[in-house]
């Protein structure tokens, strides 16, 4: 199979979809592998490296999607990269479909199979794609909160530990999976006062077990929310529902019951925001307020750090790339139950029903496709 690996072109997306080991990998089962000139910079990997592992170096983008069976990438495709994608062409990558009708109806008109990090799931029912990245925005979240709580950013001018005999600042994490908890980690290290909401009173036991008395848990409904959120210098939306749109659980009418310069951070602002007040910004403009609440809502936190994140995603992602090169798509989605739950779109049709329902379109399934 011919594997292309595009440079990522969304906004200060430095992340890239396979590492040199990942290339190695693919090269040593006899496939070949295209990788764009510098497409491995943003994340500290020159071109040398590539060839060393027996990847073959092309001059641009379009090259590499004309060539390319299989498109590996980090974020979903963008501008240029929606005319650059073909009938049959596999994309393996996050897609985030379910808030992005556009996108969405770009990979049905022209035909191309989607499968989505976001939605393969393990034997368990997690999903080993996502987790890595969410480790990273979940630690990120509080590390970007304390950044913007300061005055000069526009925050409160809280410091998230307090000092001796001043209070520390009081975050509020809404959802306890795995942003949640690596949220968690990251804030109670840093001495903040933490609140945790979830709607999953085993989720909140096992969180009270880990953190005992460092943290307080709250089953989430609209009342607990309310009050988390009036009381909070940081609020840090953490909640998903695989491959559907986040709920929406934080109004505009409760951010009038917060303080002047308090933050929210929206990790959920991929699949829509879990604040009716978000909307996706970018590491260039990431900021903006509503009723004099800071909102942080980048829709690619990883890709700040991206030395980091493109080694822990290559390290989930590649045992799936090698099995869809090596059996080819079929044969790998009906050899893997997991690996066909990440299959979104296919031959035109929407195959994942979360998506299909969050846009209103017709679903099927990708059982009556193949």
């Amino acid at each position: 199979m011919i594997i292309g690996l595009p440079k990522e072109i969304k906004d200060n997306e430095s992340r890239v979809g396979l590492t040199p080991a990942g290339v190695r990998t693919l090269s040593d089962f006899g496939h070949t592998i295209l990788v764009e000139k510098h497409a491995g910079e943003g994340s500290g990997i020159k071109d040398e490296e590539y060839t060393v592992a027996k990847g073959e170096i092309v001059g641009t983008a379009d090259e590499v999607w004309q060539r390319a069976d299989m498109v590996v990438k980090v974020k979903e495709p963008v501008g240029p990269e929606h005319d650059r994608m073909r009938a049959g062409q596999l994309l393996f990558t996050y897609l985030h479909l379910a808030p992005d009708l556009k996108l969405t109806q770009v990979m049905l008109d022209r035909k191309v199979t989607g499968v989505a990090y976001e939605t393969i799931t393990n034997d368990e029912g997690h999903l080993p794609l996502l987790t890595p990245m969410s480790e990273v925005a979940g630690r990120m979240a509080v590390q970007v909160g304390a950044h913007y709580m300061t005055k000069p950013e526009g925050g409160c001018g809280v410091l998230m530990g307090g000092v001796p005999g001043v209070l520390p600042a009081k975050v509020a994490i809404i959802g306890g999976g795995v942003v949640g908890i690596n949220s968690i980690k990251m804030a109670v290290g840093m001495g903040a006062n933490v609140v945790v909401l979830d709607n999953n009173l085993d989720r909140l036991r096992y969180l009270d077990d880990i953190f005992g008395s460092r943290i307080k848990t709250l089953v989430s409904n609209p009342y607990t929310v309310q009050d988390a959120i009036a009381n909070a210098d940081l609020v840090i939306g953490a909640v998903l529902v695989p491959g559907a749109s986040a709920p929406m659980l934080v109004t505009r009418e409760m951010l009038k019951t917060m303080h002047k310069g308090a933050v929210i951070v929206d990790v959920a602002v991929d699949q829509g925001g879990c604040i009716e007040t978000t909307h996706p910004t970018t590491h260039s403009n990431p900021t903006f307020y509503v009723e004099d609440v800071l909102h942080y809502c980048v829709a690619n936190m990883p890709g700040a750090v991206p030395r980091t994140s493109t080694f822990a995603l290559t390290n989930a992602t590649l045992p799936f790339a090698i099995k869809l090169a090596n059996k080819g798509f079929k044969d790998a989605i009906n050899s893997d139950i997991n690996l066909k739950r990440g299959v979104n779109t296919f031959a035109g049709h929407i195959t994942y029903q979360a998506v299909a329902e969050s846009q209103g379109l017709p679903y099927k399934s990708i059982d009556e496709l193949i």
